[in-house]
């Protein structure tokens, strides 16, 4: 049929542009927020890309989810501002007949999203939490950045270095003040790198520097110039965590009967689901005088997508407290966004002013 091919082909188009803008704006976001959790120390530079990949993953059941919606919605707006849908009407299309291809277009999606949000973000989840686990039992050299402040986890030294080779061996202009046994020591060098003993500790080897070390408060400090100068490495002990519950498999979470996992499978069931709401919503919503503007209609679909999901996540914060039960949880928001939905049809079917009329 020319009409379902010809929004099926429209929906497509405008999903993936929709989707890949929706995508490269997600991953600026998060690069930003890595970069800067990587230049004050949190985390070490190569690990923003792995965390990159991992946030990107997590996130893609959401992006096609507002995809679909907005794919269907900006479709359907466009014909009504290009008055195409005087066209459809006039040639016998109800309002009715764009829920078939609309479905056609959305199920697929939906079942895509079911599987992102069932088994590929927990997975993804998991595979941070763990990647960060690795992180925290790595030592504090592991972490430094150039031009960064980093304090060692348990607070008794602070290093700086200035510049960081090609190679990433080495490091140059460095800056070491530690506070132990009761004595303030500063260390100066002007490079060094670190080295592996054959016992497996590990060393920061300075070459070229210069320490200072007495008590503090008092002038009375030692100065001791050196050639070649090491620091052992204390090796960080992190205790073994549980992983959380959005990072736990879904067949888990079906054998844990806590309210949290209950909550959590509320959730990732919720998504495909409100993505085939969302795109029925968009069919009534799209309508728009091609003699108005059409912002009202768009700042509307925001605010209800807004609304819609916010509730999902209330209502899954209301399961894991205990507040409501499964079922009310699982349906209440959907069940009220439904028939938001067939109110939207009757009212839009109720004004009739581009159907045609028997004389």
């Amino acid at each position: 049929m020319i009409f379902q091919r010809s929004l099926l082909r429209e929906f497509t188009a405008t999903g993936i542009a929709t989707f890949f803008v929706l995508l490269a704006i997600t991953v600026t976001t998060q690069l930003i927020r890595f970069l800067g959790y990587a230049a004050r120390g949190n985390i070490s530079s190569d690990a923003v890309l792995t965390f990159l990949g991992f946030a990107s993953l997590r996130y893609l059941p959401h992006l096609l989810s507002i995809t679909l919606f907005i794919s269907v919605l900006m479709t359907l707006t466009r014909s009504y501002r290009d008055s195409e849908m005087v066209v459809w009407f006039t040639s016998g299309q109800g309002l009715n007949s764009w829920i078939r291809p609309v479905l056609i277009f959305a199920a697929p999606m939906s079942v895509v999203i079911a599987t992102l949000s069932i088994f590929l973000s927990p997975w993804a989840m998991a595979k941070t939490e763990a990647y960060r686990h690795q992180l925290q039992s790595q030592d504090d050299i592991a972490a430094i950045s150039p031009g960064v402040f980093k304090e060692s986890r348990n607070a008794e030294r602070v290093y700086l270095v200035e510049k960081l080779a090609a190679n990433l061996s080495t490091v140059a202009n460095i800056f070491v003040h530690s506070d132990e046994n009761g004595e303030v020591g500063t260390t100066v060098a002007k490079r060094g790198y670190q080295e592996t003993a054959p016992n497996g500790d590990r060393f920061l080897v300075m070459l070229n520097g210069r320490r200072y070390i007495g008590p503090p408060g008092s002038a009375e400090y030692r100065i001791i110039e050196f050639e070649k100068y090491s620091v052992r490495i204390e090796a960080n002990e992190v205790n073994e965590t549980l992983p959380t519950v959005n990072a736990q498999p879904t067949l888990a979470l079906i054998a844990d009967k806590s309210p949290a996992a209950r909550a959590e499978l509320i959730w990732r069931a919720g998504l495909p689901l409100s993505a085939l709401v969302l795109s029925l919503l968009a069919i009534p919503m799209s309508f728009v005088n091609p003699r108005a503007g059409r912002s009202l209609n768009l700042m509307l679909a925001a605010l209800l997508y807004m609304v819609y999901t916010n509730l999902l996540s209330v209502f899954q914060a209301w399961v894991s407290q205990g507040k409501v039960g499964v079922v009310i949880g699982m349906c209440a928001v959907h069940v009220v966004m439904l028939g938001m939905v067939a109110m939207m049809f009757y009212l839009r079917l109720s004004v009739r002013p581009l159907r045609t009329r028997k004389r």
